[in-house]
């Protein structure tokens, strides 16, 4: 073996080769050329998503197409490649093929059935030009959740390369549009945040808006006009169990989650006048955080739960303002040109995205929780509606073209990396989930 691991080393390019990396604060420059070829089968055997040859050809796709989508990586077309890998190349990758074609890091795995009938997915990522192995891990599922194996992997290799954590293995819930604007139905709907998986969670029968993730992804939180009351609802996925939140008298909007799941904090309208109220879920206590004359709106809680960052009209027209969790210290935090809308706070808890409406144009845009540091990452018609990846490295929202469709976009904080997202139909009010368990 140590014969072995000395012939190795002598192999590999020179020893001075600079550790690979990805630099994430500087913008996308060059993406990183990366080769992901099939994941080899241990041994042809059928399961009940296809065999695992079939199956290591998916898993690669998935995982190319999740670096890409980061614009961070750049997947080298398989037809390039020189060599195919094999189940014994997985662990003793042959460096020299893959230099041959430029790729800085090669992502490998294998296929394996358990004796339980599971599948586990071992993901390697390599060096290539240091021939060294940068991470492994094994993910174990259902042969049927052999995509959120192949998300795992790719988050696996993107935390390694970028030195944070990543975002593939999440969801999105959102709402899907259609028919004419004058009779639009819009329906709840919940998919991969690559577009897969998708399957609506109502049926149009009522106008719903603003859904938003619990922090255990199993509620999810939205607006409703059922029986012609606007009212917040909760839905339970898996059951499909929906209820609304209370009998109020007056209409609910705009609701959302605590960190912790314990609260909602939502707007009622009440006398002519718009607050923010927190509800105690489990008691079903309300309490009114704001008093101020007009419309305060979108509340959103600071990842510590400690601040709620809110949209008002209190001085004259919408601007974004942020108070402590009870209510006290409200202050105004946004003073450019134009309104500011729809705050969300990252989930690291640096920055705050919201719509800024101004020049005939809607864009997203990022500002720190004090107000400094805005900047405008889109300058389309009409973008509106941000929400955070996990990781808090990327934005999702939705945009309307001019008497067109509406879809659903993100764009990275360096404001470069724009890309649609697949739905079926037209999308809008779009909110990202955590990772998964």
């Amino acid at each position: 073996m140590r014969v072995l691991f000395i012939a190795a080393m002598l192999v590999a390019t020179p020893a001075l080769a600079a550790p690979i990396r990805v630099d994430i604060n500087s913008g996308i420059a060059q993406p990183l050329p990366v080769a992901v070829p099939g994941f080899a089968a241990t041994a042809v055997q059928s399961t009940e998503a296809g065999s695992t040859a079939e199956l290591g050809g998916r898993i690669a796709q998935v995982i190319a197409n999740d670096l890409k989508s980061s614009g961070l990586f750049r997947p080298i077309d398989p037809q390039a490649y020189t060599t195919t890998v094999g189940a014994a190349d997985v662990t003793r990758p042959q460096f020299a093929n893959w230099r041959t074609i430029a790729a800085q890091a090669l992502v490998t795995g294998n296929v394996t059935v358990n004796a339980d009938g599971n599948i586990t997915v071992g993901c390697y990522a390599y060096d290539v030009f240091s021939a060294e192995e940068l991470t492994r891990q094994g993910f174990v599922t259902t042969a049927a959740g052999w995509r959120r194996a192949a998300h795992k992997c790719a988050d696996l290799v993107y935390s390694r390369l970028t030195g944070e954590s990543g975002y593939f293995d999440s969801r999105i819930v959102y709402v899907s549009e259609t028919g004419p604007r004058t009779r639009r139905i819009k329906r709840l709907a919940v998919m991969d945040q690559d577009g897969a998986g998708h399957r609506f969670l109502t049926q149009g029968q009522n106008l719903v808006l603003t859904p938003r993730f619990a922090p255990n992804q199993q509620t999810i939180t939205y607006m409703s006009f059922e029986g012609n009351r606007p009212r917040v609802w909760l839905y339970t996925l898996g059951s499909g169990r929906q209820q609304a939140i209370g009998e109020f008298p007056n209409m609910s909007f705009a609701p959302r989650f605590s960190p912790d799941g314990s609260n909602l904090i939502f707007s009622m309208a009440v006398g002519g006048n718009t607050d923010v109220y927190r509800m105690d879920i489990a008691t079903r206590r309300l309490s009114r955080l704001t008093t101020q004359p007009g419309i305060d709106t979108a509340p959103s809680y600071s990842p510590d739960g400690s601040r709620i960052v809110f949209e008002s009209d209190r001085g004259g027209s919408q601007q974004l303002y942020i108070m402590a969790a009870d209510g006290t210290g409200q202050q105004r935090i946004s003073f450019g040109e134009g309104r500011a809308a729809t705050p969300v706070w990252s989930p690291r808890g640096d920055l705050i995205a919201f719509t800024r409406l101004g020049g005939g144009r809607f864009s997203i845009g990022v500002m720190r929780p004090d107000g400094g540091g805005e900047r405008l990452l889109t300058n389309a018609y009409q973008d509106e509606g941000p929400t955070w990846s996990p990781n808090g490295r990327v934005i999702l929202f939705f945009r309307s073209a001019r008497g067109g469709p509406v879809d659903l976009w993100s764009v990275d904080l360096s404001g470069q990396n724009e890309r649609k997202v697949p739905t079926p139909l037209d999308g809008s009010d779009p909110a990202w989930s955590p990772l998964l368990p």
